[in-house]
């Protein structure tokens, strides 16, 4: 799943104004953000396959440091224990930004085939498969996307005119990003891959810089 992630970050600004859409980012898709780096050091593989499923033709062949339910629940006690530790805001924050690093992999599960690790050092591999149904990806993924964008664009209010562009330019980007995932040719290789992934940093980037620009939406 990619912009589904995306969907969740934006839907829990509702629930906790004080954190910045950057910040939820990053929770939701950390998981793709360490994973490429792991992919470079070796230590997870991923290889390029086309057919293995009808939306995407990469083959995940080992992540069980970025994507195992178990090191997701590390990294979201070590995430959301940091940010306290540094910001000290407690209430529903820190559950929020932990249940954010774990949804990546409920959403995960949802999308791919039989290759989501429980374990780091093994053991079972489930996943619904989703990715076999482009039509059901598309639906499912796009509802989650838009409910987020309509939660949030509920919760917030631009301040100036860059808070309206910014959030609109990168709904309308992460959209065209999505319809390429589909419809472009196959990656040339791994390395590719995990180097491209990267990127997604300049997203989590773009999210604090949307809210700099917006506030919380006064209620009549």
């Amino acid at each position: 799943m990619f912009i589904g992630h995306f969907g969740l970050a934006f839907a829990a600004k509702r629930a906790a104004p004080s954190l910045s859409l950057g910040t939820l980012f990053l929770a939701a898709q950390l998981a793709d953000l360490v994973w490429p780096n792991f992919v470079l050091l070796g230590l997870e593989k991923v290889e390029v396959a086309p057919g293995i499923t009808a939306v995407t033709p990469l083959d995940f062949v080992s992540y069980p440091y970025s994507h195992s339910l178990l090191a997701l629940a590390l990294w979201a006690a070590l995430f959301a224990g940091i940010h306290w530790v540094v910001h000290r805001r407690g209430g529903i924050v820190p559950w929020l930004i932990a249940g954010l690093v774990l949804s990546h992999w409920v959403l995960d599960w949802l999308t791919h085939r039989s290759d989501m690790p429980l374990l780091i050092g093994g053991g079972p591999l489930v996943g619904l498969g989703l990715w076999n149904s482009i039509p059901g990806t598309v639906a499912i993924e796009t509802a989650l996307f838009l409910a987020g964008v309509a939660l949030y664009v509920r919760a917030t209010r631009a301040l100036d005119r860059t808070g309206t562009y910014a959030l609109w330019g990168l709904v309308v980007f992460l959209l065209i990003v999505s319809v390429a995932n589909l419809t472009g040719p196959p990656p040339p290789s791994a390395q590719a891959v995990a180097w491209v992934a990267q990127s997604i940093w300049l997203l989590v980037l773009w999210g604090y810089w949307i809210d700099r620009h917006r506030g919380p939406r006064r209620e009549p």
